[in-house]
């Protein structure tokens, strides 16, 4: 076969449903709405859907709040009035700075009795608004540390001292959350 006729004959071949008889045509024509309807109502489904699930929300059974740093700190027996005194004149004035500039939202300090000799006694959490607030925390918390507590050398003298009266045991980040 010469180019030419197999390019017609390939042309023949894709035409022929468009050439056919009138039942064919209206089959064909039937098939073409009955496919538009399909679709349209599945994009129609997809976009309602969509927008239920917009305004439903999250399925989860709660809401997502503020997040938490909770720090679990063991003092020694009988130092636990010393290591508050010592955290009221350094701690709680950058705690104060922070909350003001607005780089957290609260802080609250618990003090109890230790349910075994392994457990914490004090119990220091810090809210933040979520979890964004951790990106270049640092960057924001230093220079306060540094204006309240004094030059590195300063707060490293400071920590060495608060070594011989308490032990950090662990901290923890947690979401606050609100059952639905």
């Amino acid at each position: 076969m010469a180019p030419s006729e197999e390019v017609k004959h390939i042309r023949q071949i894709l035409l022929a449903p468009l050439a056919c008889p009138n039942q064919c045509a209206r089959m064909t024509t039937t098939k073409i709405y009955v496919i538009a309807i399909a679709s349209l109502t599945a994009a129609f489904g997809c976009f309602a859907q969509t927008n239920a699930t917009n305004t439903k929300g999250s399925s989860a059974p709660y809401n997502e709040g503020p997040v938490w740093t909770l720090t679990m700190i063991k003092t020694k027996t009988g130092l636990a009035d010393e290591y508050l005194k010592q955290i009221t004149e350094t701690v709680k004035p950058v705690y104060d700075e922070e909350k003001k500039q607005k780089i957290i939202l609260d802080y609250k300090i618990m003090n109890g009795e230790a349910s075994s000799p392994q457990d914490f006694n004090i119990l220091i959490l810090v809210e933040y608004p979520n979890w964004a607030a951790f990106d270049n925390l640092r960057d924001k918390m230093d220079p306060i540390v540094e204006k309240v507590m004094g030059a590195e050398d300063q707060r490293r003298a400071t920590a060495i001292k608060r070594l011989d009266i308490r032990e950090i045991l662990g901290t923890k980040t947690m979401r606050e959350i609100t059952l639905k």
